[in-house]
């Protein structure tokens, strides 16, 4: 069923009204003088409205002749005890606000840029077009993503995770930013052209890498005298799309002005971005070539701090739309968990630290079946900031690492190890595709409750594929009574296939069981 349009700026304008408390009215009007659209604070007397809609009308017929107005434009007036914000829908239709005649302009110009495009999108919409009317606070927004920035780290970041981020959308007039963000968000297109205002934002769900990923999409105007609002619509950004006409090579000229407008703007220096060649079914018409596009790609990324990349696209088609997303999100994702393991090696160098405060030696042994994947071994050595080892390696590729803090890391295969003088064990099987335990495993665990000192540690990891049954294997490999003989801290766990962070918990719970 269609929703009236009366309905949708009724909204529209009560969801502004909702936080942005020193805007007491909202007026859309064409270039006769005849409302539109309104609405009004309860509070608000409508003689007032009336009296400063007089006001307006006037005024609106002296600045819609200039020009700077005419597309795009904004021009504020004051009275005696109101502030009036104009901003140019289009040609013929104007949205006032009377805010306080204490507030600032700068303040308020990037919502009611936003508003407008939206007031913009409800006149312009066919029949059963799906509009978001959520207005954001864009203060909070900042400071959400900021937040989320930190928090985001704390999640599962594999298979099964929840991502949420403020991913912005930019690059020269007509390049096809919005059409791009309406191909993936409703899968349609439109060929009527209507220039993005100053802002449209609009959320959606998906799904990439076994992950649900929730994007905040903001697509911002290109226009030159707006370049101050964009600061504000820029913070907390998380991913960036930077979008070029194949058929124009100038906008692909530009490319490196908004590179140039993002350092300028945004604080994360480790902003994921994707250069996007759109318009691909114009094939016969293109002036930049895929070859030229890698090259940029791969030249920014050597002489900035940001990672990019680069795909081709065509809204008019889709093709390659979801691919350019499900790739921005997978460098959001991946930096989030290069983030998430950082922080995670710093809480395993402080539960080290605080352990070699009350000893000379913290001795930690690995068994594994093959030399090459260890990665509890793996992720320690990783830590920079215990330094660098001294390294020993014996004919039957045993290895030894040995820390100026007094760390000492010992790797083994099954076929020979020496856990007498270990603080701590961490013995991994991979049971994947059996049925059963191997034999020897059991015989292993057994081996290392025997011979490890009382009250030490031993963890053993287990990776198990989906389908197998963790309860059975357990009893198959039970030691209760060899643990009854000797007093040891034996924990079993079971690794998934995404097993990285999974390593990083048990670790961080053999050190802190160590450490008592």
């Amino acid at each position: 069923m269609t929703v009236s349009k009366k309905v949708l700026f009724s909204e529209l304008l009560n969801n502004f009204l909702s936080i942005n408390n020193e805007v007491e009215a909202l007026v859309v009007s064409d270039e006769d003088g005849l409302i539109i659209c309104g609405e009004k604070r309860e509070d608000v007397d409508m003689e007032i409205v009336s009296v400063l809609t007089a006001i307006i009308n006037p005024i609106l017929e002296r600045i819609r002749d200039e020009f700077s107005f005419k597309k795009f434009g904004n021009a504020s007036f004051d009275t005696d005890t109101h502030r009036l914000l104009f901003i140019s829908v289009d040609e013929k239709i104007t949205l006032s606000l009377v805010i306080s005649n204490m507030a600032s302009v700068d303040k308020f110009s990037p919502y009611a840029f936003f508003l407008a495009e939206k007031i913009a999108q409800i006149l312009s919409a066919e029949e059963d077009e799906v509009i978001q009317l959520v207005i954001p606070n864009f203060d909070y927004a900042a400071e959400e993503s900021k937040r989320m920035k930190h928090q985001i780290y704390q999640l599962r970041l594999e298979t099964g995770g929840i991502y949420r981020f403020k991913f912005i959308i930019i690059g020269d007039h007509e390049v096809g930013k919005t059409s791009i963000v309406r191909r993936f968000v409703e899968n349609r297109f439109s060929h009527n052209y209507r220039a993005t205002i100053g802002l449209n934002i609009m959320s959606h769900n998906f799904e990439a890498f076994g992950n649900k990923i929730s994007l905040s999409l903001y697509d911002i105007g290109a226009q030159k005298y707006f370049k101050r609002f964009r600061r504000t619509y820029y913070q907390g950004t998380q991913a960036s799309f930077i979008v070029y006409d194949i058929t124009n090579r100038e906008t692909f000229e530009n490319i490196r002005n908004w590179i140039n407008e993002l350092e300028e703007f945004i604080e994360n220096k480790e902003l994921p971005i994707i250069i996007v060649g759109n318009k691909t079914d114009l094939t016969g018409q293109r002036q930049v070539s895929t070859q030229e596009g890698v090259e940029l790609a791969n030249e920014l990324s050597a002489t900035r701090c940001y990672k990019i990349s680069h795909i081709e696209t065509s809204a008019l088609s889709g093709e390659n739309i979801e691919d350019a997303f499900t790739l921005i999100s997978y460098h959001f994702i991946m930096k989030s968990k290069e983030r998430e393991e950082n922080r995670l090696k710093e809480e395993l160098y402080d539960e080290i630290s605080s352990i070699l405060e009350d000893r000379e030696k913290l001795n930690l042994v690995f068994i594994a079946e093959n030399p090459f994947w260890s990665p509890g071994l793996q992720i320690l050595t990783e830590i920079e900031r215990l330094g660098q080892a001294i390294e020993t390696e014996k004919v039957n590729a045993d290895k030894t690492y040995e820390y100026s803090n007094g760390l000492i890391l010992k790797n083994y295969l099954y076929i020979n190890f020496d856990v007498s003088t270990a603080d701590g064990v961490f013995c991994i099987f991979d049971a994947r595709d059996r049925l059963h335990i191997a034999p020897s495993w059991k015989e292993i665990v057994i081996n290392i409750i025997k011979n490890i000192q009382e009250n030490k540690v031993v963890l053993i990891g287990i990776r198990i594929s989906e389908n197998m049954d963790w309860s059975h294997l357990m009893e198959e490999i039970n030691v209760n009574q060899f643990l009854e003989e000797k007093m040891v801290s034996l924990m079993f766990f079971k690794i998934g296939d995404e097993y990285r962070l999974e390593i990083f918990d048990e670790l961080n719970i053999m050190l802190s069981t160590i450490g008592g």
